[in-house]
C-alpha cells in the first residue's frame, strides 16, 4: 500500500490530505487546503505562498484518485467550490444532514449545489427528499469512558457543560428535522454515498468508517467528522480526521480495537492551550497518546494536523516523545516523514 501524505500543517497551510493507492484503487482523503491563522509565524506573503502550494498539490493528487472521502466540511478539509474536479469519481463523504452544526451544513448545501447542478445537471431543490422524524440518542451514551471520567475538582464544572452541550444538540435536531434532506447521487457523472458507520469493498480493500465523532471535545459546536480506515487485508491505515488528540478517551479505544500499521493523527491545538483547550482536557489528550503508542503496533504515528501551529508543540508533549522513543516508535509530522523541518519551526 502507497500512500503519500499530500499536504499537512507543517508544511505551511493547514491540511491533513493523504493519497493512498492499493491493489488499482487510487483514492485521497480530506482534499483541502486553508491558510493558517494570524499568530502563525511567517509574512502574510508566505502563508499565501504556502496555501497556493498546497493547493495545486492537493489538486495534483485529487485529479489522480478515483475515490474521495471528505470527512467533514471545513475548508482545510475539501475543495467546496470547484465541482468539476469531482467529475468521474466516487465521493463518500460526511452525512450534510444530520450530526452537523448549522455552519458546516450551510457548506454542504452549497457543495451539493455546485454537484447537482455542474455534474450531475439538476437542481438540488428538486432532489431535496421528505422524511420521517430523526430520534438519536444521546451522544454520551457512545463514549462511555469519557462520559464516567472522574476529573475531581473539574467534575462539576464538566457536568454543566455537558448539560449546556445536550441542550445544544437537541436544538440541532430540531434544526435537522426541520429540513428536507439531501440525497445522496448515483448518476453516470459521480456517485456519492454518506459514509458514517458504514464498511465499502473494492475487491479486498475495504473502506470503513466510524460513526460521526465530535470534532474535538464532547459536544463540540464546530459539529462531527468520521475517522477512516483502509485495509487491503495485509495492511491497514487509519485517518483521524479531527479528534484533537483525540481528546475523548474512547476515540482513542476505537484506535487501539482497529490497530493500524501506520496512523495518521491530528493533534491537539496546543496554540489554544489556556483558551479553548484547558489544562484538564490537555493532559487527558497525552494520556490517550501515550496509550496508542503503547498498545497499538502503529509505526510510524503522523502526529500533525493542529498540532505544529506553534514552536513549542514537543516541548508540551514531551512525555509523548519520550515514550515513543522508549517503545521504539516514530511520532512525525508530515514534514518531518519527509526530512524537512516543521515550518513553525523555522522562525
Amino acid at each position: 500500500m502507497y500512500f503519500r501524505l499530500v499536504w499537512f500543517d507543517s508544511m505551511g497551510a493547514k491540511s491533513s490530505c493523504v493519497y493512498i493507492s492499493t491493489r488499482g484503487i487510487k483514492l485521497i482523503i480530506d482534499p483541502g487546503v486553508a491558510i493558517m491563522h494570524p499568530s502563525f509565524p511567517g509574512s502574510w506573503a508566505e502563508k499565501i505562498r504556502w496555501l497556493e502550494e498546497g493547493t495545486r498539490e492537493v489538486l495534483k493528487y485529487l485529479n489522480r484518485a478515483d475515490v474521495v472521502i471528505i470527512s467533514h466540511y471545513h475548508y482545510d478539509h475539501f475543495i467546496p467550490d470547484n465541482p468539476e474536479v469531482y467529475v468521474g469519481k466516487t465521493l463518500f463523504v460526511k452525512n450534510p444532514n444530520v450530526f452537523i452544526n448549522d455552519s458546516q451544513y450551510e457548506r454542504a448545501y452549497r457543495f451539493f449545489s455546485g454537484l447537482f447542478e455542474v455534474v450531475v445537471g439538476e437542481d438540488l431543490q428538486g432532489r431535496l427528499v421528505e422524511h420521517d422524524e430523526i430520534k438519536p440518542e444521546d451522544p454520551l451514551k457512545g463514549i462511555p469512558v469519557a462520559r464516567s471520567l472522574d476529573l475531581g475538582d473539574y467534575n462539576d464544572r464538566r457536568r454543566e457543560l455537558l448539560d449546556k452541550g445536550l441542550k445544544w444538540f437537541k436544538n440541532r435536531v430540531k434544526a435537522w428535522n426541520s429540513r428536507k434532506f439531501i440525497p445522496e447521487i448515483d448518476s453516470k457523472n459521480i456517485r456519492v454515498f454518506f459514509a458514517e458507520g458504514k464498511t465499502f469493498s473494492f475487491g479486498r480493500i475495504k473502506l470503513s468508517f466510524s460513526k460521526p465523532v465530535f470534532h474535538g471535545i464532547e459536544f463540540s459546536r464546530v459539529g462531527w467528522v468520521f475517522i477512516t480506515e483502509i485495509s487491503d487485508g495485509r495492511f491497514k491505515i487509519i485517518h483521524s480526521s479531527d479528534v484533537n488528540g483525540p481528546i475523548i478517551e474512547d476515540y482513542a479505544e476505537y484506535i487501539i480495537r482497529r490497530d493500524p500499521d501506520v496512523l495518521i493523527l491530528d493533534g491537539p491545538m496546543t496554540y489554544m492551550l489556556g483558551y479553548t483547550l484547558n489544562l484538564i482536557n490537555f493532559k487527558r489528550i497525552v494520556k490517550n497518546l501515550k496509550r496508542i503508542i503503547s498498545e497499538t503496533k502503529s509505526n510510524p504515528i503522523i502526529l500533525d494536523h493542529h498540532l505544529p501551529r506553534e514552536k513549542r508543540f514537543k516541548e508540551r508533549l514531551s512525555e509523548v516523545y519520550r515514550l515513543a522513543e522508549t517503545e521504539g516508535k516514530e511520532v512525525l509530522t508530515a514534514a518531518e516523514y519527509y526530512g524537512e523541518e516543521p515550518v513553525v519551526l523555522k522562525y
